[in-house]
């Protein structure tokens, strides 16, 4: 099963700011169900990455498009499949 990564660029920082509780909370109903693999905060405050683990590329896909901040339109979202190379 491939990943899948939300690269999501703040572009309201205010905005972001207030709806943060919200983005969590959203990834936190996907991170118990395990279908996120991983995600966190870029060091500078420009950001974050999400890493998916699902079935299908569209499911992912409507997870990252209905996140509040991207709903909300405080960050921009690159979103790619990706393969893991470790232990190949």
């Amino acid at each position: 099963m491939p990943y899948f990564i939300a690269f999501l660029q703040t572009v309201d920082p205010e905005k972001d700011a207030a709806i943060l509780a919200e983005h969590k909370a959203y990834l936190d109903k996907y991170i118990k169900e395990g279908k996120i693999f991983a995600k966190g905060p870029f060091l500078d405050h420009s950001g974050g990455l999400i890493i998916y683990h699902t079935e299908t590329e569209e499911e992912a896909y409507q997870i990252a498009l209905n996140d509040p901040v991207i709903k909300e339109k405080s960050r921009t979202m690159i979103f790619k499949a990706w393969k893991s190379t470790l232990g190949e």
